[in-house]
């Protein structure tokens, strides 16, 4: 009899997973995905001219910042996982059996469960078998020849029934995900900023050399000029000397250029890397012809700071748990449903295993005073009013900033506007001049003061440009676009 207790233990305990693992591990569902847009790909450091476009596509793939950041997101991706193991199916198993006594009863059971992600409840099934005899105290271990198997359900119908602490722990992890991703994008924009100034640095410098060695050619063939005046008899040996220390003068200029050029070049490499991730140092020859364009020609009223998006990820967090704190007042009222079977002979036990047995039960408990659960309540709901006030308080400052942002933009636009005809006619007052002192007509005081004055108003002019640049990136920056700053 043994012998065959055991042989229907083999066959039906396969046969049983089988069923159970089919209908209880379905795959949970999974979670939305967050899309992230693949970058530009970069241009190579050896480019013949290092373009603005592909600054900012080299930094976002390249910069040691986003990288960490982007390591974080994919630690909060663990925690998400984590989380859905609160919904994990679980097998479990037990047996045993009486050595030495009165009674010789061997038993084993196991059980396959599954939560459910509502109902704050589980559905489980299990098959359990039994020989031999046993006490009135373990009656409950009997079988018949075949074992039992069995099917059954338990929902919670007030707590739980719509959030419980596992569902909880995967909107926080949800939350965290989202805010991870928040974060790596601020990082991104800081640093995608930063290159930016570095780029922008790096060309002003350059444009600066170029009116420095402007202003040193001039006064380079002056002096050849004057030098064969001079051995002519018309012009006084002073002027000479004087226009010597002119050249001088600005020689020093243009080697004080080139030294800020090549420690704007040393900071750029920070954010311009090779395939390895290495610093690389621009080469003057990959200087662009001229300033970039702006990264925003025009104000948005579609502000997405990741910031500001953290700040209403939270809010919503403290709202959840709000949910959570609310739920933990309610009594606990359980369900329990089961239907079980017992398979073959009539066992020890007695025929009362036989047939069908359908069971239902009804748990029930709640607290008296619920003293914990009214605090947890008040203190999530004092943060909840001062989380929405933070955001409040932050997207007001983000508005202000995005406007003041674009003041300063329409003032640049007027700037450059007013400086480009200075630059005109400082120009033409420093022809005008030449000409009058090859003529005789002017000395080389008023000349020099001409040219550096058109000099000053040209590097004015580069100012005002470069604030406007740096003025759309702030914009960009300030109204989370990062389309517009490579991203």
């Amino acid at each position: 009899m043994r012998s065959k207790r055991l042989l229907g233990s083999l066959l039906l305990g396969p046969v049983l997973g089988t069923v159970l693992g089919a209908v209880l591990c379905a795959p949970l569902a999974p979670a939305a995905a967050q899309q992230i847009a693949p970058l530009p790909r970069p241009a190579p450091v050896d480019a013949p001219e290092l373009q603005l476009d592909d600054l900012l596509a080299n930094s976002a793939r390249q910069s040691p910042q986003i990288i960490e950041a982007l390591a974080r997101t994919r630690a909060a991706d663990a925690k998400r996982l984590t989380a859905e193991g609160a919904f994990d199916t679980v097998f479990s198993a037990e047996g045993g059996s009486r050595l030495i006594g009165y009674y010789g009863g061997t038993y084993a059971d196991s059980e396959v469960s599954r939560p459910l992600e509502n109902w704050g409840g589980r559905l489980y099934g299990g098959y359990r078998v039994s020989s031999g005899r046993f006490p009135v105290y373990e009656d409950k271990k009997y079988t018949n020849e075949f074992g039992e198997i069995r099917a059954g359900a338990v929902f919670a119908l007030l707590r739980d029934r719509m959030i419980d602490d596992r569902r909880f722990g995967r909107v926080t992890a949800d939350a965290d995900r989202a805010v991870a991703d928040a974060e790596r994008q601020m990082v991104a924009i800081g640093v995608q900023r930063k290159a930016l100034d570095a780029y922008l640095n790096w060309v002003a410098t350059g444009e600066r050399l170029k009116v420095y060695r402007h202003l040193l050619d001039l006064a380079q063939e002056r002096q050849r000029g004057l030098d064969r005046a001079y051995k002519a008899g018309l012009r006084p040996r002073i002027v000479l000397t004087e226009n010597d220390q002119m050249v001088l003068r600005r020689q020093a200029m243009v080697v004080q250029s080139e030294q800020a050029m090549a420690s704007a070049a040393n900071v750029l490499s920070l954010y311009w890397r090779d395939a390895e991730g290495r610093p690389t140092i621009p080469r003057r020859e990959q200087l662009p012809a001229a300033l970039p364009a702006p990264v925003l020609t025009a104000m948005s009223q579609d502000v997405q700071r990741p910031d500001l998006l953290v700040a209403e990820l939270k809010t919503r967090l403290v709202q959840d748990r709000l949910a959570l704190d609310r739920n933990a007042l309610l009594p606990r009222l359980d369900l329990n449903m089961e239907v079980a079977r017992d398979i073959g002979e009539i066992g020890p036990g007695g025929a009362s295993r036989s047939g069908n047995d359908v069971r239902f039960g009804i748990k029930f408990s709640v607290p008296l005073e619920q003293r914990a659960a009214r605090g947890k309540l008040m203190q999530t709901e004092a943060e909840l009013d001062a989380n929405r006030t933070r955001a409040q308080w932050l997207d007001e400052q983000i508005r202000a900033e995005v406007d003041g942002i674009g003041i300063a933009l329409d003032a640049a636009v007027q700037l450059i506007a007013l400086s480009e005809q200075e630059k005109q006619r400082a120009d033409a007052m420093a022809v005008a001049e030449r000409r009058r002192f090859d003529m005789g007509a002017s000395d080389l005081f008023l000349v020099n003061t001409r040219e550096e004055t058109a000099a000053n108003v040209a590097l004015g002019l580069l100012d005002v440009r470069l604030k406007r640049i740096a003025a759309s990136a702030d914009l960009a920056a300030a109204s989370g676009n990062s389309g517009a700053l490579g991203l």
